[in-house]
């Protein structure tokens, strides 16, 4: 248990840092009166002085020993001993404030010393003159240890700190003349003169008006000192005001907090660079007291910036030339480091005529990524994370407000690109129409977001004049690309020249194309900052740019896709252009087709939103196209429906009827693969008749084909066998190979499901002849599957497992293992079965194949019925019927 007693101030006892209750006047006079003379015995008549003050009651020796042992109940009693005649308390500096001073200040530690007073000391208590032979060594002690503080700050070159000291002690003796003369130099000597000048005539005034007197030689003189201007160098105190609603940033913060030779801030526009610099040069200020220089750089060449400085440094005629000012402000700043913030700087050969290369400390911030100054700390900063945005803009709106209208303030930030300077623009348009309600912005900004954030606007368009125009015709193609991420070759494409890695290089060092890893085949990724793009959408892009990156888009697929497992059905755009990357590069990046599609889908998807939404129906179309056998052998058929449907609505408003029919086929087999028969029949229909009416036999076959399906499934084997033998005497008349061999295992599977064996055993040996021929490994993995079934042999369905995992296809081999179940189960093996049919649903499910993983966990409940477990049978059935109901 510690107890402290403290008495610089109003006097206080902690014990163990809580307040001790000292109850009653006369006890606290007592106890501050012993303290006061710490450690030493203190006479009951000088005692009796202080309480009573020249008249002391009779009682007066009785009552003291009652105030004193009420003092040892509230103290502990291990402090305060009598030897019969006074009183005295024995503490040490640890447990007294006035000890604790005395000894700082014999130690030259006067900041801590003085930090150390609340207030007058013992200023709660009616005063004692017995007191006062101490309390009057005490103050001046104090005088001496702040004077000598504000000496040290002056000479450390803290003219502040100095200037604070010194209008403290004037509060309290406010008619030294050395100190209001002290200060008057002081400020001047930190660059304040005009404040110094006022400080002059508010004591003159002081002195005349109450005293009568003018101002005394000493402080004259630094009055004239001060209008003769024969000061200290000038002490810059440059950087601008500390934005009160600075928000987040706490990385960036902390690295900045420890001073750099070098620091240097970059990222796009309007993401708080030179609000996080001023910041954080308002943290430094006061380690660096010589001063801090502003420079705001933007276009400017280096020898108008130093002469600028220089003149801030005092230096009224700078040097001629370039080099001669670099060297003067060095020298200048050798024995005074600064703090240097380098506003908006255009590059490192800007910047470094201005470094003063001594222990100042320097922060730069560019929108490009400066590398080049050895040494520098970068600091890249991209948007505030949305919870920072959403604090910024309740600052500048009300945070009221926010808090009621959270889904449209979350709106509103996210339309700003969570871009500070964007956030606080509609911060500050909200808090000067209190009358509105979020939503009110959130609706503007999505109706003409540039009107609403002007601000954000001249600074964007400030940035994209300055580009050159490879640049900026690249970044207007990109804008219009969509937000996924971008292979670099698509910059070559805009370009429509190979190797074009400089411009590259320019819109990342600018900030204006975000490097975002690299991807399966080994390419560098790339996404435009959305603000950046929406505003690059607004721009007078080059349409050829557009076109040219949507033409490589739709060769490169196509060269994927021709080396997919499967392209049994592929139409392609024939009028679509194409631009094509080099040979080796292409080949390179689908080496791999399967890996290709999966890391591209989602730019290819967005590619055909573009192609649509520019009226390029044909490439829109041509694209949807290509990713089919990738969309169908990954099951991704939310992808092929969406892709499609927008295609389609291109094809339709361009007139393109091939488009269209190609459309409605893909859209059609999405239909079948989800058992919405009717839908699916339909649009077979129509994409028939289109094809036929536009004289493409084959394609029309394909729709037949499609056709013949949808019978199949719902049991009309009569009719699907009618649609597959047409299909299959137009393949054979304009010689699709690879046709034909799809229209005989479709006329084998549908006889062996209606039991014509005979003729399945025909159509499928003639089918696995084709595609042996073919080298068509996916089509017999496809045929044997039948074949196992009709001649009852899993070797069959193990010769198609084979197959399929060796072209990774895994959605074909979860059928197969549900076919090879169905004979492992009629042979009498339940677990192999069982163990296959989970097999296969656990793919089905992965794959999003809502029908296929119906199927098997409709077979799991049969087998788990055959075998006798009705209540886990029934688990399984009811499942497969709910999956069917959400088809």
């Amino acid at each position: 248990m510690t107890v402290t007693f403290h008495v610089l101030g109003p006097l206080e006892v902690r014990r163990d840092g809580h307040p001790v209750r000292i109850s009653g006047r006369k006890p606290r006079l007592l106890l501050a009166t012993l303290l006061l003379d710490a450690g030493r015995m203190v006479g009951a008549d000088l005692l009796a002085e202080v309480l009573w003050a020249h008249r002391p009651p009779r009682s007066a020796q009785a009552n003291l020993r009652t105030y004193a042992s009420s003092l040892r109940t509230d103290l502990g009693g291990h402090v305060l001993r009598s030897d019969g005649g006074g009183y005295a308390l024995d503490v040490t500096a640890s447990e007294l404030d006035l000890l604790a001073f005395e000894e700082l200040v014999d130690r030259g530690e006067y900041d801590a010393a003085l930090a150390l007073w609340r207030g007058a000391p013992l200023c709660d208590l009616p005063g004692s003159p017995v007191w006062d032979r101490r309390l009057e060594p005490l103050r001046e002690l104090r005088a001496r240890a702040a004077e000598a503080l504000i000496e040290r700050r002056i000479a450390a070159g803290d003219h502040d700190g100095a200037v604070s000291e010194l209008r403290g002690l004037l509060a309290e003796q406010p008619y030294r003349e050395d100190l209001w003369g002290r200060l008057v130099l002081t400020l001047h000597r930190g660059g304040r003169k005009a404040e110094a000048l006022r400080a002059y005539a508010t004591v003159r005034g002081r002195l005349v008006d109450e005293l009568g007197v003018e101002p005394g030689a000493e402080l004259r003189g630094a009055y004239e000192l001060i209008l003769a201007d024969e000061s200290a160098p000038v002490v810059p105190r440059q950087l601008p005001p500390d934005l009160p609603d600075f928000t987040g940033r706490a990385e960036a913060v902390a690295v900045l907090g420890l001073p750099h030779p070098v620091a240097v801030v970059s990222g796009p526009p309007g993401c708080g660079k030179s609000a996080l610099a001023v910041h954080a040069g308002h943290a430094l200020r006061a380690a660096y007291p010589a001063g801090q220089l502003y420079l705001e750089l933007g276009d400017r060449e280096p020898d108008d910036l130093l002469a600028e400085a220089l003149r801030a440094l005092g230096v009224a005629a700078p040097p001629p030339t370039t080099a001669e000012r670099s060297a003067l402000l060095r020298s200048l700043l050798a024995e005074r480091p600064m703090l240097m913030l380098l506003d908006d700087a255009r590059d490192a050969d800007q910047v470094r005529p201005l470094l003063p290369g001594n222990d100042s400390a320097v922060i730069v911030t560019s929108r490009r990524r400066i590398t080049e100054l050895p040494g520098a700390a970068l600091v890249q900063l991209g948007p505030l994370t949305p919870d920072e945005a959403l604090s910024l803009l309740a600052r500048a709106a009300g945070a009221d407000r926010v808090a009621r209208e959270r889904e449209a303030a979350q709106a509103i930030v996210a339309a700003c690109g969570h871009l500070p300077l964007a956030v606080r623009n509609a911060g500050t348009r909200l808090a000067a129409r209190p009358g509105w309600s979020l939503s009110v912005l959130r609706q503007r900004l999505d109706d003409d977001w540039l009107s609403e954030l002007r601000e954000v606007r001249t600074g964007l368009d400030r940035g994209y004049a300055r580009l050159p125009a490879d640049a900026a015709r690249t970044l207007a193609a990109l804008g219009l690309l969509g937000p996924a991420a971008q292979p670099g070759w698509v910059v070559d494409a805009a370009l429509g020249r190979h190797g074009a890695s400089d411009v590259t290089d320019l819109l990342v060092d600018g900030n204006l194309l975000d490097p975002v890893g690299t991807d399966e085949m080994g390419q560098p990724r790339y996404r435009v900052p959305d603000l950046i793009a929406r505003h690059a959408r607004s721009q007078r892009g080059d349409p050829a740019a557009v076109g040219r990156v949507l033409a490589a888009w739709t060769a490169t697929a196509e060269h994927a896709m021709a080396r997919l497992p499967t392209t049994v059905f592929s139409l392609t755009a024939a009028g679509a252009p194409r631009w094509r990357l080099p040979g080796a590069t292409l080949d390179r990046l689908t080496s791999d087709p399967v890996t290709w599609f999966e890391a591209e889908h989602e730019t290819l998807s967005a590619a055909v939103e573009t192609a649509a939404g520019n009226g390029a129906a044909e490439s829109a179309w041509g694209l949807a196209a290509a990713m089919v056998p990738y969309l169908d052998l990954r099951c991704h058929l939310g992808t092929w429906r969406s892709t499609h449907t927008t295609a389609l609505a291109a094809a339709r408003a361009a007139g393109d009827r091939y488009g269209e029919a190609a459309m409605l086929r893909g859209l059609a087999q999405v239909a079948l693969y989800q058992d919405r028969y009717d839908e699916a029949a339909d649009a077979f229909i129509r994409s028939r008749r289109i094809f036929r009416e536009l004289g493409d036999r084959r394609a029309e076959a394909t729709s037949i084909c499609g056709l013949g399906a949808v019978s199949q499934f719902r049991g009309r084997y009569a009719q699907s066998l009618g649609h597959f033998r047409d299909a299959l005497t137009i393949f054979e008349a304009t010689g699709d190979r690879p046709g034909e061999a799809y229209a005989r295992q479709a006329i084998g599977r549908v006889c062996l499901k209606s039991g014509d064996l005979a003729q399945a055993s025909e159509s499928l040996s003639r089918a696995m002849r084709l595609a042996q021929e073919l080298g068509d490994a996916h089509r017999e993995g496809c045929v044997c599957v039948q074949m196992g079934h009709l001649h009852r042999a899993i070797s069959f369905h193990r010769h198609a497992l084979e197959i399929f995992e060796s072209l990774g296809d895994r959605h074909c081999g979860a059928y197969a293992l549900q076919s090879l179940a169905g004979l492992q189960a009629a042979g009498g093996d339940l677990a192999l079965a069982s163990t296959g049919l989970e097999r296969s649903r656990e793919i089905f499910q992965e794959l999003g194949d809502r029908s296929g993983e119906a199927s098997s966990t409709q077979l799991l409940g049969e087998l788990h019925r055959s075998a006798g477990r009705t209540g886990l049978a029934l688990d399984y059935l009811r499942h497969a019927d709910a999956l069917r109901a959400d088809l």
